[in-house]
């Protein structure tokens, strides 16, 4: 999913250049929540995309802070 997710935050990046239609930021998240939230980490720093935009990244946290609260309770369960 995160190289999905990379692929997506490319393909933005490059109609965001061009001035062509843009994929829509929840789409983005989506692809974070279901799990590639990782790869948009690596590619909001290489690509230098949406890392900037204070509302984008509040959700991006969001969504980072679901998955390792997932995490810390399904080991807790272990």
């Amino acid at each position: 999913m995160s190289a999905i997710t990379v692929i997506a935050y490319a393909v933005d990046k490059r109609a965001a250049r061009a001035g062509r239609p843009r994929i829509a930021e929840a789409t983005l998240h989506a692809l974070e929540l279901l799990g590639g939230w990782p790869g948009a980490l690596v590619a909001q720093q290489l690509l230098r995309h949406k890392n900037a935009k204070v509302s984008y990244q509040l959700v991006f946290w969001l969504v980072v802070a679901i998955h390792v609260a997932a995490w810390v309770v399904l080991a807790q369960r272990a």
